[in-house]
């Protein structure tokens, strides 16, 4: 028998004795552990000094979205109330902060159960279930800004599914989102590159599913650092005076009173 016949059987061998032991060759599954820095090169006008206002080119927006945006003033964000608002999870990868990911693990089994996501700009902790998620949330439970987030792996791909939203943004210049959006990511890592790709749906704002992406390169040495956000009073209003119009501009409601 030649060399090459004898390795086949001996590897034919032990994948028997493999599968007598109920042991099974694991899932072909990505590993996205670790630190990892956004990269700019895509989109850069759009997410470092933002994008002018009424600038909506290129976007699959509704009549209604569209009125929302041109009706927004962006000195809503200078009011205390809203200057430590985190980005929804709908946007938040878009941003400027370094990201944070890391898995749970069943204690006894070593089954991943969650992989938790932290940007360091404003403080965004995402929960994304993966083994036995928790039933989910009924219709009148509160959204949050990260949302319910579960996540599966296909192949070496990690595609999430979120809803549960609270009423976000889809570009920070007043581009709205309803609390009934939804959003399909997928992660996907090519050495020290991970790419993020998200499809966000909202049968209200947008008159087809909006796709974009943006990237992320490992960082061995990466540090996470708290962010700690103070309101303050950036621009002297006399009480109740502007403020009120600025929340109904933004379509928030009726006036806060005086």
């Amino acid at each position: 028998m030649r060399i090459g016949n004898k390795c086949s059987v001996t590897l034919a061998l032990l994948l028997c004795a493999a599968g007598a032991l109920g042991v099974v060759p694991a899932r072909a599954q990505g590993i996205l552990v670790g630190y990892w820095d956004p990269l700019f090169d895509e989109d850069i006008d759009e997410r470092i000094p933002g994008p002018a206002q009424n600038d909506f080119v290129g976007l699959p927006i509704s009549d209604a979205a569209r009125m929302r945006a041109e009706s927004w003033d962006p000195e809503l964000l200078t009011v205390p109330e809203h200057q430590c608002v985190p980005h929804p999870s709908t946007y938040g990868f878009r941003g400027v902060g370094g990201l944070r990911i890391w898995e749970d693990r069943d204690p006894e089994t070593q089954q991943v159960t969650e992989i938790e996501t932290w940007i360091a700009w404003q403080a965004q902790h995402r929960h994304i279930y993966m083994a036995d998620p928790p039933p989910h949330p009924p219709a009148y439970a509160a959204h949050t800004w990260q949302g319910f987030s579960t996540g599966k792996w296909e192949g070496d791909v990690l595609v999430v599914h979120t809803d549960q939203l609270k009423a976000g943004w889809i570009r920070r210049n007043g581009l709205p989102l309803t609390d009934r959006a939804s959003m399909v990511d997928r992660f996907f890592r090519h050495g020290n590159l991970l790419t993020h790709v998200s499809i966000v749906s909202d049968p209200v704002y947008l008159t087809e599913p909006l796709v974009k992406s943006n990237g992320f390169l490992y960082a061995p040495n990466g540090i996470m650092i708290p962010y700690t956000c103070r309101p303050a009073v950036e621009i002297p209003r006399a009480r109740g005076a502007e403020t009120c119009c600025l929340f109904v501009h933004a379509g928030l409601g009726q006036p806060w009173p005086a």
